[in-house]
């Protein structure tokens, strides 16, 4: 029969580490070893050394919904970005080589749809997470789509380190920084603002009140933008490899 002092002290360890949330040291790691300054990924080393980051999967997906749901909304965000982009690199890796992301898809099908994300305890999509979980009622940040790297060359670049509850505000801040300077993906020239096709599809996630998408970009690029002409620039579905 167990203790009652052991009861106790297991009960307080169980309490710390959910309080804690999700230990991504592991995933940091593969990120250093094999994305690069720019953000691209070395496919064909990770393909040959995928070890760490499926067993990184297998604790993630293990998560129970309940555990996740008690952690705070940093924590949850930290973890969800984190996974996206995991599986991403797992789907690539399970696929690789392939030019592009797209190419896994079936005739019909978008590889967006296809159950690779493992997460409380079954088996999903990454629209799912993408559309179904972040950018549904539970949050209000825009700014995932600077995190969600979806393995594309116009994609935001991939963080070469783990998302965390303790800096994920000024990590998310930096990322906006990082791919509005992206001069192939987003630029001012004269009176015209140059943005990605990912502004195109989700602008209306970044509009609050009466502000609207570029308002919200003018904490980034100040108020010279306001009134500018607005066109988006083509969108590179190669594969974002080094």
């Amino acid at each position: 029969m167990i203790s009652k002092s052991l009861l106790i002290l297991t009960l307080i360890s169980i309490t710390t580490l959910v309080a804690r949330g999700f230990d991504h040291s592991a995933y940091d790691a593969v990120l250093k070893k094999y994305v690069d300054s720019e953000g691209l990924v070395d496919y064909a080393g990770l393909a040959k050394d995928r070890t760490a980051l499926d067993a990184y999967l297998v604790r993630t997906g293990a998560v129970p919904e309940a555990t996740f749901k008690s952690w705070s909304e940093a924590e949850q965000l930290a973890f969800l970005f984190n996974v996206y982009n995991a599986e991403t690199l797992q789907f690539i890796i399970d696929n690789y080589p392939v030019e592009s992301i797209k190419k896994l898809g079936g005739l019909l099908s978008s590889p967006w749809d296809k159950k690779v994300v493992s997460l409380f305890g079954s088996e999903t999509t990454l629209n799912k997470v993408e559309h179904s979980i972040l950018r549904g009622d539970d949050y209000d940040e825009p700014r995932l789509h600077f995190a969600l790297v979806c393995a594309a060359i116009s994609c935001p670049p991939l963080r070469r380190e783990a998302y965390t509850a303790a800096k994920l505000d000024a990590q998310l801040d930096d990322q906006a920084k990082v791919f509005l300077a992206q001069s192939d993906k987003n630029g001012i020239k004269g009176d015209t603002l140059y943005l990605s096709k990912i502004f195109d599809w989700y602008g209306a996630d970044f509009e609050s009140g009466d502000d609207d998408l570029v308002d919200y970009l003018t904490r980034y690029w100040g108020r010279g933008i306001v009134g500018k002409d607005v066109e988006f620039t083509d969108y590179n579905w190669g594969l974002n490899e080094q």
